[in-house]
């Protein structure tokens, strides 16, 4: 299932068809900024360390991925040796030309007095297509930059792909330089 040591990933987590019908929903959808979370658990706009547009799909949408988040559940228990109680709301996100998201940890670090703190495994899904080369219907850039003391892991995207990793992992979002990524972001608890 991995070739990343301490993420979890599953290549085929959607079909092609599911994930071009997300992308197809998420691209008339406007949003509208993400937030991020500091010291206040109500999150806030800061576009020097975040900068993308997170989507409200259909109601249907946001429980397909629910309903498949919940269905991994056991499979991503037993490879982190954890025990996970629920999965948050997920967050539909478009990185556009220039869009990023700065190292970060997403909790349980301890650092914190927040919701957030709860989470113990990240996940993210991938929509759309990455390419080296500026192409029709994929993304440059916006890597998924995984980054500790010694090394960097970058993970190439592929549609339908989901990455799962312990929410206290170092990791970020390199800026897009060409079209749109499309991704999904959720959290268990």
């Amino acid at each position: 299932m991995t070739d990343w040591p301490d993420r979890f990933v599953v290549r085929q987590f959607f079909e092609p068809d599911i994930c071009a019908a997300i992308v197809a929903e998420l691209k008339v959808i406007e949003g509208s900024a993400a937030t991020i979370y500091g010291r206040t658990s109500t999150g806030f706009i800061d576009e020097r360390a975040r900068k993308t547009v997170r989507l409200d799909p259909s109601e249907e949408t946001v429980k397909l991925v629910k309903a498949r988040l919940w269905d991994c559940k056991d499979a991503v228990e037993k490879y982190f040796a954890v025990t996970l109680k629920e999965c948050e709301e997920p967050q539909f996100l478009r990185y556009r030309e220039g869009d990023f998201f700065v190292a970060h940890q997403d909790g349980n670090t301890g650092m914190l007095n927040l919701d957030a703190e709860q989470r113990l495994i990240s996940t993210v899904i991938f929509l759309s297509r990455q390419s080296e080369q500026a192409e029709t219907e994929a993304y440059c850039g916006g890597s998924l930059v995984f980054s500790s003391l010694t090394d960097q892991v970058s993970i190439p995207s592929e549609p339908g792909m989901l990455v799962a990793f312990r929410s206290e992992t170092t990791h970020e979002v390199t800026p897009v330089t060409h079209g749109e990524r499309y991704s999904i972001a959720s959290w268990y608890r």
